[in-house]
């Protein structure tokens, strides 16, 4: 699971700020050169894939090093990138645990640095703070992870679940032509081939997270290789951003999927248009129509194109029409 990127600079940027600002006006002792150095250094290994034991190490070394150095005592709340960080790398149970710990520390370090902490209202409400913090955290990290589970899930439902579909669809024709045309019984079964090919493709794309360029167009006439599907594809899609455009991709699997597994019908068309304003997808075949009961995949489409501010319409009544429309 990713973690939040930007949260460990949301965080040192706040304590920078506190920190300096305590250090110019004389409100507190910041000693500049470790105080700076662990604020860098924490989103430097934010960035880097280590080990987690020894990321985790790293991240509460410096955690510990900027507090000790910074004279507002805001760095205290640099804590909270342990137990966060820690939910990641080991699971809910590990977060906890260093987040008890962080907590345990900080009354160890009050009882070292202020003697008598415990009458100290300031230094009580830190604590009460923290722990509301760590809790906060907590939380926060599982809706991330919930967040990245679905996206998985709809990535494997849009994307090896429409290659599987076709490679159903083309084996059963290389069955229905075997003892008819040899030709395209062969033809049929290299087909299933490719999209088992592309199947594996689409996973490797979802792992590396797009991480080339990506091309609607094609990757639409990619899609339907091999399958009767036609596709017209018109306008500019360079004006999309990309998550615009693998939404517009994703909601052609799903329509197409579903018509060849559900439709039941001979003809398939899809049609992009990206124009000035808006960029519209359509997924039309002559099948029986469109139940009132909607799956998982068609959920997921309705998440996923919401995300990037566009609506999906279902049309069952004569065949199915899927409508995507997203502005630009």
């Amino acid at each position: 699971m990713r973690r939040v990127p930007w949260l460990s600079p949301l965080l040192c940027g706040v304590v920078l700020v506190a920190g300096a600002y305590a250090g110019l006006a004389g409100l507190g002792e910041t000693r500049w050169v470790p105080f700076a150095a662990g604020l860098v250094g924490l989103v430097l290994v934010d960035r880097v894939r280590w080990v987690p034991w020894l990321g985790l190490a790293l991240q509460a070394g410096l955690v510990v090093l900027v507090a000790f150095s910074d004279g507002s005592g805001m760095a205290r709340v640099l804590f909270l990138l342990l137990p966060f960080g820690a939910y990641f790398a080991f699971g809910r149970a590990v977060a906890v645990g260093v987040g008890v710990g962080c907590a345990a520390f900080m009354v160890v370090a009050f009882q070292v640095t202020a003697p008598g902490w415990t009458r100290s209202v300031e230094h009580v409400s830190d604590l009460l703070m923290f722990g509301i913090g760590v809790v906060l955290s907590l939380a926060m990290a599982e809706l991330s992870a919930a967040a990245e589970r679905n996206r998985v899930a709809r990535d494997v439902h849009d994307g090896v679940g429409h290659h599987l579909t076709a490679v159903a669809v083309l084996l059963e024709k290389a069955v229905a032509f075997r003892g008819h045309d040899a030709a395209v019984a062969d033809r049929a079964v290299e087909d299933a081939r490719e999209s088992a090919r592309r199947a594996l493709g689409d996973v490797r794309a979802s792992v590396r997270a797009l991480s080339g360029p990506f091309r609607l167009g094609d990757a639409l006439r990619q899609l339907v290789g091999g399958l009767d599907v036609t596709v017209e594809c018109s306008g500019d899609e360079s004006r999309y951003a990309a998550p615009t455009l693998l939404a517009l991709y994703r909601a052609a699997q799903e329509g197409v999927t579903n018509a060849l597994r559900h439709g039941g019908g001979a003809r398939v068309e899809v049609t992009v248009h990206c124009g000035a304003s808006r960029a519209e997808l359509t997924v039309v075949d002559d099948g029986p129509g469109f139940g009132r009961r909607e799956g998982f995949g068609l959920r997921g489409l309705r998440e996923r194109v919401a995300e990037v501010g566009g609506s999906v319409d279902v049309d069952g009544s004569g065949g199915t029409r899927l409508t995507v429309v997203v502005p630009r």
